[in-house]
């Protein structure tokens, strides 16, 4: 599908793609279909579903509602590669001139779809979400979120706003252009920022879930947190070089003193914090041991240009199609 042309984003009436990443929401699926069908009404759209190697019926609803409904196209990824690489594979699928990613448990609302339409016709490529009240987020994850971002937008120099989401409008060529990028590393939510282009956000207050809980504990919170960052900077090798280079003048700073001592024929005291001191610099080196791993580990699955997920099957006869470059 070519970009729509921004003088004739008013009369368009083109195909609109809604793409949802599923894990384990075998009892959302149904729910999200049925208020995607009522929020765009009168557009031409199509819905995405990609199973991300869920373990219980989700593709199987999944092909019952693309059965009754050709504008359902739904694909079982192979096993779980995660979020951002289910969003990546709806996203390569879609075949619509505007694609709006979300989650399929319904605490993006389909009924704000046509409201990031209207901003996309208004000649914005990227149109942003934010959450304004959080519902059934604990402090803790509040606090974190809203750290967390701080963090990533001085470290990366990419501002990411506090409440931002995978639920976003991106225009085709936006679409395009971030599947023609090789990432080691997927986090979408900080290379649509990085990307540029013209943007704006639109607030919405987020709901509970339709059933089940949440498949994004702390352990998968945290590899996505500290992937985000080590995928936009290099600040954390810095940091490690000033750390070391501080390190290192404590450490002659202590021996300067030990020497000096021992030539005026006084005992040496203070081995304790010798050890400590020494303790100290092994622990900076570890740590700067296991930053270099994952920086060349993000060079690593680069260049040995894997696909980075398999389509096991869809509910379409055709053969997925491969990513850019794969």
């Amino acid at each position: 599908m070519e970009p729509v042309d921004p003088a004739q984003r008013r009369e368009f009436r083109g195909l609109l793609s809604i793409v949802a990443p599923c894990f384990n929401e075998a009892g959302n699926v149904e729910a999200l279909y049925r208020e995607i069908v009522e929020a765009v009404n009168g557009v031409d759209w199509e819905l995405v579903l990609v199973d991300d190697g869920s373990a219980d019926e989700t593709f199987e609803r999944v092909r019952a509602i693309a059965k009754s409904d050709p504008r359902v196209r739904g694909f079982r990824l192979s096993r779980n590669f995660g979020h951002q690489y289910a969003l990546l594979a709806g996203i390569q699928r879609a075949r619509g001139a505007v694609i709006v990613t979300m989650d399929a448990d319904l605490q993006h609302p389909p009924a704000l779809i046509p409201r990031l339409l209207d901003e996309w016709r208004n000649g914005y490529n990227i149109v942003h979400t934010r959450r304004v009240s959080e519902g059934e987020l604990t402090w803790f994850k509040k606090w974190t979120s809203a750290a967390y971002y701080w963090v990533f937008s001085l470290l990366c120099g990419v501002r990411i706003e506090e409440g931002a989401s995978d639920f976003r409008l991106l225009d085709r060529r936006v679409a395009d252009a971030m599947l023609s990028m090789q990432e080691a590393e997927m986090f979408m939510r900080g290379l649509v920022a990085w990307m540029g282009y013209k943007h704006t956000f639109v607030s919405y207050r987020v709901r509970a879930r339709y059933s089940g809980t949440s498949k994004f504990g702390v352990g998968k919170m945290l590899r996505f947190a500290f992937t985000g960052i080590t995928s936009f900077s290099t600040i954390p090798l810095r940091v490690g070089i000033f750390l070391g280079f501080a390190t290192s003048i404590l450490a002659l700073a202590e021996i300067a003193y030990v020497v000096w001592t021992k030539l005026r024929g006084d005992v040496v005291p203070g081995w304790a914090s010798i050890t400590a001191v020494m303790s100290f610099l092994f622990a900076c080196a570890f740590m700067l041991i296991g930053l270099l791993g994952i920086y060349v580990g993000h060079i690593f699955r680069r260049v040995q240009h894997h696909p980075t997920f398999f389509v096991e099957e869809g509910t379409e006869a055709e053969r997925p199609a491969k990513l850019p470059g794969a």
